[in-house]
């Protein structure tokens, strides 16, 4: 596998989310709440889940076990468009508790989970980084 335009895409907004996310979960924590931030990198953080899920529909894999391309980690599609819908469903309701679950438990299963998966020796991303930055693949 190469970088494709759609993968350079998919990487920039994935790792745009995964350092959003903390700023935008830290703006509602403690007793200093900043809710402008918290809105703002909100906002910004669910854009950047959104192009990554859909940018992830374009890149198919057929060398890992695969259904027409499409891998296990493709199952974080679902998983990103309900968790995101599922969140914002929850503040329509004024639900602000269910929200901030969804919303953490997205970052940590969407970015953080996938982010680690990605970084697996066999992986693109993963044959970046350790066999040409480390030498170890």
């Amino acid at each position: 596998m190469q970088l494709t335009p759609v993968i350079a895409i998919h990487m920039t907004a994935a790792l745009g989310a995964l350092v959003t996310g903390p700023v935008a979960l830290w703006a509602r924590k403690g007793a200093a709440q900043r809710p402008r931030l918290h809105r703002a990198f909100g906002y910004a953080w669910v854009t950047l889940m959104l192009a990554t899920a859909i940018s992830a529909l374009f890149i198919r894999d057929f060398s890992l076990p695969n259904i027409a391309g499409y891998t296990p980690i493709h199952l974080l599609v679902p998983v990103t468009l309900f968790g995101l819908f599922g969140a914002f469903w929850f503040l329509a309701k004024k639900n602000i508790a269910g929200h901030r679950k969804a919303m953490q438990n997205l970052y940590f299963q969407a970015c953080v989970g996938a982010g680690l998966f990605t970084l697996l020796p066999s992986r693109y991303l993963g044959q970046l980084v350790w066999g040409q930055w480390l030498g170890l693949v």
